[in-house]
């Protein structure tokens, strides 16, 4: 396994991190056991949850993947092995049944929302917490072009990010890190950080794949000149980028399949550049999924790659990745591949 530097803190994360998202919905709370220690054993010592997991998210499935590794450290303890990053969700998407619908990025929420992450998590620690989506309205989730609104309401960042500072302070959270968040919302943190004072923000967690490298115009140079790299999410693009939804097969497990809300990778531009990515993946004698997954981990701007599976053959598979390398042959074909259809899916 590769680890890297977590922003400019001294914490040395896998360069693959362990999804979580799908438990307690697509997987057991066994069959997350299972991956736990198999991806443990394969170097990872990075995982990823959110209180609002896991996806689609419902209010009866709510918190349950944080109940799920709680329910882990509790059983085969471990918890200092670990870097551990949750995320609180602000309003949006219909969960009135967090916190009243009312859970903005202000000190009363942020207090409950990391408080009940705890709980769920049976620590007393969050490595990282992460503001799972902007509490503003701009443009994340695909939406391409800003259109301001002057009369949205928000919380000020000021307020969050002082809030989130006393949370580090009283050693509830170590660090901070966005999640689809904007250039100018990372200029604001970290501007607001270093004239206040207050801690600075150490990553940002959005969506990168050989579907949408949105990523590189603005937060790449942002991720890099700043240090606070990419947590790639989505990196193969719900499944699309494995060639498994190939020449019209819908698998039964599949999450296109599932579930009709993911319908961001699923339009013809993005299937037919999949489709060109998978046939050179094939012709160079890879697999698919290895060569998108690779592709991403080897971005200069990039932390750590977060990978998900629904069971152990594709975590498998997802953690050989690490060991492939691309040729410049082969990358200067997915560029020329990009270059014909750029960003199919932002």
């Amino acid at each position: 396994m590769i680890y890297r530097s977590l922003g400019q803190t001294d914490i040395q994360v896998s360069a693959l991190a362990l999804g979580s998202m799908t438990w307690g919905e697509q997987n057991t709370e066994s069959d997350a056991f299972a991956q736990i220690q198999h991806a443990q054993a394969a170097g990872i010592n990075f995982i990823d949850t959110a209180e609002m997991y896991p996806v689609p998210p419902k209010a009866e499935t709510y918190g349950a993947t944080e109940r799920i590794i709680g329910n882990y450290f509790k059983r085969f303890g471990g918890r200092s092995d670990w870097i551990v990053a949750s995320k609180a969700a602000p309003p949006g998407n219909g969960m009135r049944y967090i916190r009243g619908g009312n859970n903005h990025f202000d000190r009363a929420n942020l207090n409950a929302a990391v408080d009940s992450s705890l709980q769920r998590l049976q620590t007393d620690y969050i490595d990282l917490y992460q503001l799972h989506w902007p509490d503003r309205s701009t443009n994340y989730f695909g939406q391409m072009g800003y259109q301001h609104d002057a009369n949205a309401q928000q919380t000020p960042i000021e307020e969050t990010l002082e809030a989130l500072t006393e949370l580090v302070q009283s050693g509830k959270i170590r660090h901070i890190g966005l999640s689809n968040e904007t250039p100018w919302g990372v200029h604001r943190f970290l501007q607001l950080a270093q004239s206040q004072g207050w801690s600075r923000v150490v990553s940002i967690q959005n969506p990168y794949n050989l579907l949408n490298r949105s990523f590189e115009v603005g937060l790449a140079e942002m991720a890099i000149r700043e240090q606070m790299g990419l947590l790639a999410y989505s990196p193969m693009s719900f499944g699309l980028l494995s060639g498994k939804y190939e020449h019209g097969a819908w698998p039964a497990k599949g999450r296109l399949t599932l579930f009709e809300r993911f319908q961001r990778y699923n339009n013809p531009q993005a299937r037919s550049a999949a489709s060109a990515y998978i046939q050179l993946a094939q012709q160079h004698g890879i697999d698919p999924g290895q060569m998108a997954l690779a592709f991403v981990t080897a971005q200069p701007f990039v932390t750590s790659n977060i990978i998900g599976a629904t069971n152990l053959e594709q975590l498998s598979s997802n953690l050989a990745s690490i060991h492939l390398s691309l040729s410049a042959d082969l990358l200067a074909a997915i560029e020329q591949i990009h270059h014909q259809q750029p960003n199919p899916a932002p």
